[in-house]
């Protein structure tokens, strides 16, 4: 009558002081395991948090290379619009001072022709004058 498992058998054969050894080894072991999954999960969630960080900088770059993008682009545009203002505003002077030399000349022109046109008018009239009555 033998027992078909040889682990049997010595478990039955073993002293109160061997069980107690092995109970021992088995805490110690259980022990063990313990801290080296503990340390696994620590390692790992110092390995994901230095991630998240590295991610975190990552985005944070991004988004900053964006919105530095934005200004930049509303830089030049303001720049060019800038220049755009100093070129109408000199192009308005110029204009300004084309239309009063024409307004000079034309009333230059005009008190020119008044003198000889009342000349002529005051002669035609007198002619007129003369020669009806």
């Amino acid at each position: 009558m033998h027992s078909p498992n040889p682990l049997a058998r010595a478990r039955v054969l073993l002293t109160p002081e061997a069980e107690v050894g092995g109970l021992e080894a088995s805490l110690l072991q259980l022990v063990q395991n313990h801290q080296h999954s503990s340390l696994r999960l620590r390692e790992q969630t110092e390995r994901a948090k230095k991630e998240s960080i590295i991610n975190a900088k990552r985005v944070s770059d991004l988004l900053m290379d964006a919105l530095n993008g934005g200004v930049q682009d509303s830089y030049v545009i303001e720049k060019s619009i800038e220049i755009e203002i100093r070129t109408l505003a000199a192009t308005i002077a110029r204009f300004m001072k084309q239309t009063d030399q024409w307004l000079a000349t034309t009333n230059a022109i005009n008190s020119a022709m008044k003198v000889p046109f009342s000349f002529l008018l005051c002669c035609l009239i007198c002619f007129l004058l003369c020669f009806f009555f």
